[in-house]
């Protein structure tokens, strides 16, 4: 999987603090944060007719990062959502669109990572691009990664931070290997999420074989209605693609759990997919040379697929008028 560029952003306006600047001549000093030591965060959105979907939930983690790393000014939600309005105005945007929000801690004064050298700032990127979900809906494969997510005592990982080379890392060996994505383990070995998405798994529960032929029934045991499953967000970032299918599974019965999953249970398991604004959701039918249920999208990521189509076509922060 290798995204390609698309001649519909050749001209792109990027938004740098407020002012918009063709994609070729865009550029921050460097003496800033982001170049100087990745201190920064990001979010990424997605508009869909005119409205970005789950925007404010977006914007509220954003916010929550910045704070957790003490930047010492951050704007507030009105003035983020003028720029991205100013940005998809100038470049014509109304569908299809991803959007990329980057925030540093601003301008240092000299070369150095003390904070205290950061008196000009923060900087504040919108970068808007014509982008459709990036993932391959009829099957992704994944590698498991030698590259392990941090516990929160390392680096919490619900600071949604600019520092991405273990994403990146784990991305290599993804590539070397002939897969679509890394999947992650944290370090206890159980799953984390993939090198850029959460993970689900549907399991289906079965009733024990001797409970199945108490009463010396020899009728086979019975399926029961399948549960979705996604690892705690112990080593991840908190998902708002992830929320959004356990808010979905919660409204529509669907059982789910969260806990930690270790490799045999995603070997094992009857669907997988996995979630996030690039990409919404995307079936993953190999994990480390094996087929994950029959090698083709389930019924239940089918489901969910729609349930949340649904929810974009119809909710959202409308920015373009």
């Amino acid at each position: 999987m290798l995204q390609t560029f698309d001649t519909k952003n050749a001209d792109l306006l990027i938004n740098i603090n407020g002012e918009l600047i063709h994609r070729h001549q865009a550029g921050i000093s460097p003496f800033d944060s982001a170049v100087q030591g990745g201190d920064a965060v990001w979010e990424g959105l997605r508009l869909y007719h005119g409205r970005i979907f789950k925007l404010n939930e977006h914007l509220d983690r954003l916010r929550g990062s910045a704070q957790a790393l003490a930047f010492a000014e951050i704007p507030s939600h009105e003035r983020i959502i003028e720029q991205i309005r100013k940005t998809l105005a100038a470049n014509k945007m109304t569908d299809g669109v991803h959007i990329r929000l980057t925030l540093t801690r601003g301008v240092k004064i000299t070369s150095g990572m003390d904070p205290r050298l950061n008196q000009a700032g923060p900087t504040l990127i919108v970068l808007a691009e014509h982008k459709p979900p990036v993932y391959d809906k009829s099957g992704l494969t994944l590698v498991t990664s030698s590259i392990r997510r941090f516990p929160p005592d390392c680096l919490d990982p619900k600071i949604h931070h600019n520092n991405l080379l273990q994403s990146i890392l784990a991305k290599i060996e993804a590539n070397a290997a002939g897969a679509d994505d890394a999947l992650m383990l944290d370090m206890r070995g159980f799953v984390a999420e993939t090198n850029a998405t959460h993970v689900f798994l549907v399991q289906a529960t079965r009733p024990r074989d001797n409970q199945a032929r108490s009463g010396g029934s020899t009728k086979p045991p019975r399926t029961q209605d399948p549960i979705v499953v996604t690892p705690f967000c112990h080593a991840c970032p908190e998902g708002i693609t992830r929320a959004t299918v356990l808010d979905l599974c919660r409204e529509h019965d669907i059982p789910h759990a969260e806990k930690d999953l270790s490799l045999t249970e995603v070997y094992r398991a009857d669907e997988m997919f996995c979630t996030g604004t690039m990409g919404e959701l995307a079936a993953v039918t190999q994990v480390d040379g094996r087929t994950i249920g029959d090698g083709q999208p389930g019924p239940m990521t089918s489901r969910l697929s729609e349930l949340f189509r649904a929810l974009t076509e119809t909710q959202g922060v409308r920015v373009v008028d």
